[in-house]
């Protein structure tokens, strides 16, 4: 009898044992568990630790409440001013209720990458290449809207969309490129532009000083000289200003004294120059020989020229 009783309390372990390792389950703490019994949805979700199912009438799926970060696939597309790309993105997700994960939608993470992809490409269409390229922000937006709108009844929020690169043909590159070299360009031209006119507004403002004062040219032309002398790699051309060389001429003049015994009269300031009265020789016209002046005939001279 007592080994009766033993046996069937073994069994009676063993079974036990049993049905609490088939009905045993264990939820981690970013998880919670949807409860099927027979196929029916049971209203209680389970948290987080230990539970126990009905083995072989429940079935426990669990779901992960992280952040999922899914990548979208390059997607080609035309734009709204005819340009080809091929954009990516990038999508964070998290589902806010496992109960409708689970009953609305049969994969939701398959669900969302379609849908992302249907939106990055209708989103494509509907934008200009500079806004691919530099107003993103809105793009994003707009993309997580269009998300956001149906994953909201498969208990999945939409937290950000974010369009990783724009791919642009090569020609359309180069295109971009000659228009940013061009664009430079006219800029620079403009800068040196505003920077001849301003030179010249005081080169001008300059000149007018030195006109005023005579001196000030001489000046800054040995100032000019000064400065390329200090290169010592070249050779320095001088053009000597005719007014210098008549100011010496007159001071020369005035320092030599008049020769003793000569009837030049020596001007002075402030007296009349004297002009000769003797009148200047007469030169022979031009293409006309000189006339031949006759000449006395001398005694025992002949005009043959013989004895």
């Amino acid at each position: 009898m007592v080994e009766e009783l033993v046996a069937a309390g073994v069994a009676v372990g063993c079974a036990g044992a049993v049905y609490v390792m088939a009905a045993a389950r264990v939820v981690k703490q970013y998880e919670r568990g949807v409860v099927l019994r027979l196929g029916k949805l049971q209203r209680s979700v389970r948290g987080p630790g230990f539970t126990m199912i009905v083995p072989f009438v429940d079935r426990l799926r669990k779901v992960n409440m992280q952040i999922v970060t899914m990548p979208v696939p390059a997607q080609d597309g035309i734009t709204r001013d005819n340009v080809t790309v091929r954009v990516d993105a990038v999508i964070y997700f998290k589902v806010i209720d496992a109960t409708e994960a689970v009953i609305q939608v049969e994969d939701y993470r398959f669900a969302v990458s379609q849908m992302a992809q249907t939106s990055l490409r209708s989103i494509i269409g509907k934008s200009d290449l500079d806004d691919l390229l530099s107003n993103r922000e809105k793009l994003n937006q707009g993309l997580e809207l269009m998300i956001d709108s149906p994953a909201v009844g498969w208990g999945v929020q939409i937290d950000r969309v974010e369009i990783k690169d724009v791919s642009l043909p090569e020609t359309m590159k180069r295109s971009m490129a000659r228009q940013a070299e061009a664009d430079r360009e006219r800029r620079a031209r403009v800068i040196n532009a505003d920077a001849e006119l301003q030179a010249s507004k005081k080169l001008a403002e300059a000149a007018h000083e030195m006109s005023e004062e005579p001196a000030a040219l001489q000046l800054r032309l040995l100032q000019t000289v000064v400065a390329v002398a200090a290169e010592k790699n070249s050779t320095l051309v001088l053009p000597f200003p005719v007014e210098l060389l008549r100011f010496l001429e007159r001071a020369q003049q005035a320092q030599q004294p008049p020769a003793a015994g000569s009837d030049t009269p020596v001007a002075t300031p402030g007296s009349p120059a004297t002009v000769s009265d003797s009148p200047a020789p007469a030169l022979p016209e031009f293409g006309t020989a000189p006339s031949q002046t006759a000449e006395p005939d001398l005694p025992g001279t002949s005009k043959t020229g013989q004895d």
